[in-house]
């Protein structure tokens, strides 16, 4: 009997693929993440602008400000718990599968935040309850990350993983766009006090919305070709966590504090600046909102495009110039801010960023790239996960520390040069890409599937 041509053929290169298949991939790797996003950015952006008067109210500004930046880093403490259980399920039972529960768990927690009462209506309560659900959705994100970044790279072109897997990665920029934009949108149409009382929860409730249709797209896909090889091929880890810590510790390092640069640098510009802005600069809530709305809008096309461009330079040497480019812009753009001007504000805001997006391109690349294929979504969660407690989980809250204990925005900056020459050890540690090792799967799959049709 002939041989299904679709099987026979490895699936590696990108001619081959079934290129509906392949966008279809791209798409909900992209817009599931950027809704799960949307929906950890307006919590992060309300942290910086709400929180401290709604649910911390009994303290002083300044304390406001840093308990509410604490909630902020329970959503990143708590990824690891997501990136520990969904990551080894990726591995066990596929990404799609994953990638749904994920999406439904962040989903539900922002919805019920819109929900909470006060602190004027039941005391401290509120804050705790704040706190768990926080901790939910950051155990959704945790959990989220790897298997979107895998569901869009091992549906492309393994030469190409750099642009492919960047679609996850448009995820945050995109959400936060929409985040800002909405809490924009709202203190605009409302008064303060509207705002304070009921305002700030439309943006919350509106995320099952979105949510719901990210369900919709994710619902309809199929798990990876690679997965799908590894199953067929029964190669599947029993134990992935143990292989990981056993067999793979130093790419796991290297993934780790790869991640340490990026994280800080954008918690920098997208959280911290706007209690910055509003408080040291005596700037408006919405000329700050607007500012990194503006330079969330960049990243859309600098990510893919920095991704792209790391497929045809050497991935790690594009990562680690970003770096050097992000520490250095970090002490300008304190700087040039001295002038409290808005235009100025969104130039090193969006410049900022850009140097952002040229690590965060490439970044699930190299991440994914530093472990074997039945491997990858334990290793690349883990990575995620680890990196996020230890960079973006205290980077506001240090940075208000900071400039609180010091009245000075130089060991702000100098925190974020130390975040990125961990990056620069993180690069030198890790490895360069090797298609062979998806090639091998695809065409043992392709092989299986021959028999198969041919039994």
């Amino acid at each position: 009997m002939a041989a299904n041509p679709e099987s026979a053929a490895p699936p590696a290169p990108e001619e081959s693929l079934d290129r509906k298949s392949l966008l279809k991939a791209f798409a909900a790797s992209l817009t599931g993440t950027s809704l799960e996003w949307y929906d950890f950015a307006v919590y992060s952006a309300a942290a910086a602008v709400v929180f401290p008067a709604i649910f911390f109210p009994a303290s002083d500004p300044l304390t406001g400000t840093m308990l509410a930046f604490s909630t902020y880093a329970v959503g990143y403490v708590s990824r690891p718990v997501g990136g520990i259980i969904f990551g080894r399920l990726g591995d066990r039972i596929g990404r799609k599968k994953v990638l749904v529960v994920t999406l439904m768990l962040i989903g539900l927690a922002t919805f019920l935040i819109g929900l909470l009462p006060t602190y004027n209506n039941v005391g401290m309560v509120a804050g705790a309850l704040l706190v768990v659900l926080r901790f939910a959705q950051g155990v959704g994100v945790g959990g989220e990350w790897g298997s979107a970044v895998l569901l869009s790279s091992e549906f492309g072109d393994p030469r190409r993983r750099g642009f492919w897997s960047s679609a996850a990665q448009i995820g945050p920029p995109a959400g936060n766009l929409l985040a800002n934009g909405a809490l924009a949108l709202l203190t605009t149409l409302l008064s303060e006090q509207a705002f304070l009382d009921y305002g700030w929860r439309i943006a919350f409730l509106v995320s099952a919305i979105l949510v719901g249709f990210g369900l919709w797209i994710r619902l309809k896909l199929e798990d990876t070709p690679v997965f799908r090889a590894i199953e067929a091929k029964g190669d599947a880890p029993n134990a992935p966590i143990t292989e990981v810590f056993k067999h793979e510790l130093r790419p796991l390092v290297a993934a780790v504090l790869s991640r340490v640069g990026p994280d800080v640098l954008y918690a920098m510009f997208t959280v911290f600046t706007l209690t910055y802005g509003t408080t040291a600069l005596g700037l408006q809530r919405n000329q700050v909102l607007i500012a990194v709305m503006i330079g969330s809008a960049f990243q859309l096309v600098c990510i893919p495009l920095a991704g792209a461009v790391s497929d045809r330079i050497n991935r790690r040497l594009v990562y680690g110039g970003a770096a050097v480019a992000g520490a250095i812009w970090s002490y300008i753009f304190f700087i040039v801010l001295a002038g409290k001007s808005p235009v100025v504000l969104v130039v090193g805001i969006v410049l900022g960023l850009l140097t952002h997006s040229f690590m965060y391109g490439p970044q699930a690349a190299f991440v994914v790239e530093q472990f074997s294929p039945r491997l990858r979504s334990t290793g690349s969660s883990l990575a995620y996960t680890f990196a996020g407690v230890i960079g973006g989980a205290i980077a506001p809250l240090m940075f208000t520390v900071l400039l609180s204990a010091f009245n000075s925005w130089v060991p702000v900056a100098a925190y974020v040069t130390v975040a990125c020459v961990l990056t620069l050890v993180g690069l030198l540690l890790g490895r360069d890409s090797n298609v062979q090792e998806d090639e091998d799967y695809l065409e043992s799959y392709a092989e299986i599937q021959t028999v198969r049709a041919g039994a």
